[in-house]
């Protein structure tokens, strides 16, 4: 019972302002940090790559600040999930900077895995039965994020 307690109270996005120099996961600092715009000539010929992103945060998992997307460019956006599911971001992570580390690889996300994110990102009933086909994404998986501003 006492672990069922402890999995729901962590099961919570951070409390608080995501405030400059707040750090979440692990992350040394922003330092040799390189836009996210970078991220498909990083990620091209390889299977996975370490990366360490400037980015702008698009959109927080609603329900409890699991993932996240960025930008990548004008008509690409990436995924991001937390390495082993080991830490969330606030939900007011939305439109800030961020500088991530991780693993970074291309991925082929399921019809269902898609439905799921979608409806954690509180899409309508008509939005997720619209999503028919899988999408190859770039995926990162983050050890930590660094709020810049």
């Amino acid at each position: 019972m006492l672990l069922l307690v402890f999995l729901q109270v962590n099961a919570q996005p951070p409390s608080g302002e995501a405030k400059p120099g707040t750090v979440y996961g692990k992350i040394n600092d922003g330092n040799n940090a390189v836009s996210a715009s970078e991220l498909p000539s990083m990620v091209k010929g390889t299977d996975t790559v370490e990366v360490k992103l400037k980015a702008t945060v698009n959109d927080v998992c609603s329900k409890k600040g699991c993932w996240l997307t960025f930008q990548v460019n004008d008509s690409t956006e990436a995924f991001v999930k937390m390495e082993n599911y080991g830490f969330f971001v606030p939900l007011d992570l939305q439109g800030k900077n961020v500088v991530l580390e991780g693993w970074s690889f291309i991925k082929s996300t399921s019809v269902a895995e898609l439905k799921h994110y979608a409806e954690d990102a509180g899409k309508s009933k008509k939005e997720v039965e619209a999503i028919t086909s899988p999408k190859k994404e770039y995926r990162v998986i983050a050890k930590g994020i660094l709020v810049v501003n």
